[in-house]
């Protein structure tokens, strides 16, 4: 548990948190930018459209981020019906958050890559903790099981009479994404390590 490193590694659990609040903040800004950009204000109005963590973080999700190293940020509110164009504009709002993560990881990486021999260990082990952390939100939130971000670029393509019975799950799919993380536990992580060791190999 993350919480655990308060009293044997205190600069590396700060470093951890920071980076998860961060992470999660910054993912629900995507979905709040994007939204704006395919015509729903909703969350620009709802103030969500900025950097401060503050404004995205749950208070509860923000505990479980401190005691175990995992939580969740307050879910953007979208309108889809604002939409200019109704399945582009949930496809593009929902993937937005996992290219956050993405972009924030590569940037993590490229660092590591090009000045890594250069920094000093504590930023070095920053760097490729915020890869990792980012890494796992983009695996995480790309599980088609409603209500995550998977489910709603499934439901883009699907056909609308889908639609109902996609929302219905949401009220059950929270069980069934955490069954499937503790199932896959060590898999999940390898996949981390994977995607992280495929993005060095096409860096020049």
């Amino acid at each position: 548990m993350l919480i655990s490193l308060i009293q044997t590694a205190p600069l590396t659990f700060v470093i951890i948190a920071v980076i998860l609040m961060f992470s999660l903040a910054w993912h629900e800004l995507g979905h709040a930018w994007v939204a704006n950009r395919m015509g729903d204000p909703t969350a620009k109005n709802l103030g969500r459209i900025t950097l401060n963590p503050l404004n995205h973080l749950d208070p509860i999700g923000s505990i479980l981020i401190l005691i175990v190293g995992f939580g969740w940020a307050k879910p953007v509110p979208i309108q889809p019906r604002n939409f200019t164009d109704l399945r582009s504009g949930l496809f593009w709002v929902s993937i937005a958050g996992v290219l956050v993560n993405f972009a924030v990881a590569v940037v993590c990486l490229i660092l590591i890559k090009y000045f890594g021999q250069s920094m000093g260990a504590v930023s070095y082990n920053a760097l490729f903790m915020a890869a990792r952390i980012n890494i796992l939100l983009v695996l995480f939130n790309l599980i088609p099981i409603p209500p995550l971000d998977g489910s709603k670029v499934v439901q883009a393509f699907a056909p609308a009479s889908w639609w109902g019975p996609m929302m219905q799950l949401e009220r059950y799919g929270f069980i069934a994404v955490l069954a499937i993380v503790y199932l896959s536990g060590n898999q999940l992580w390898k996949a981390i390590d994977f995607v992280i060791n495929g993005i060095f190999t096409v860096l020049p």
